[in-house]
């Protein structure tokens, strides 16, 4: 559970800056070098692949180096960690508006 815990908290701090969100959304659309994907994002190209490094440690992006060209390509696996946990909340959250409903709409519950 811990692990999956780390895991977790490495992906949301990852997709808390909205540069690394944007480079996760131009990825879903095809690997992408470093040159490409920082010519999108007005920052310097140093600063840009502190973004990268980010990524790539929590595990959204992967990164291969072919000649002088690195290229990033993303993890698709990894966000699954947020769906399963969206997924958990989402259950917890229906089953607690399911039972306000049934209180609210069952007369039979306001007598407990």
């Amino acid at each position: 559970m811990a692990q999956y815990s780390a895991q977790l908290d490495g992906v949301f701090v990852a997709l808390a800056d909205p540069t690394r969100r944007g480079v996760i959304q131009r990825l879903g659309r095809g690997p992408a070098s470093v040159g490409e994907l920082a010519g999108e994002f007005p920052m310097t190209l140093p600063s840009f692949i502190k973004h990268l490094r980010t990524l790539e440690a929590s595990g959204l992006i992967r990164t291969a180096k072919s000649g002088r060209v690195r290229t990033c390509t993303l993890n698709r696996e990894r966000l699954a960690v947020v769906d399963d946990w969206l997924a958990q909340q989402r259950g917890i959250w229906e089953a607690r508006t399911d039972r306000l409903e049934r209180l609210l709409t069952d007369p039979k519950e306001h007598r407990q």
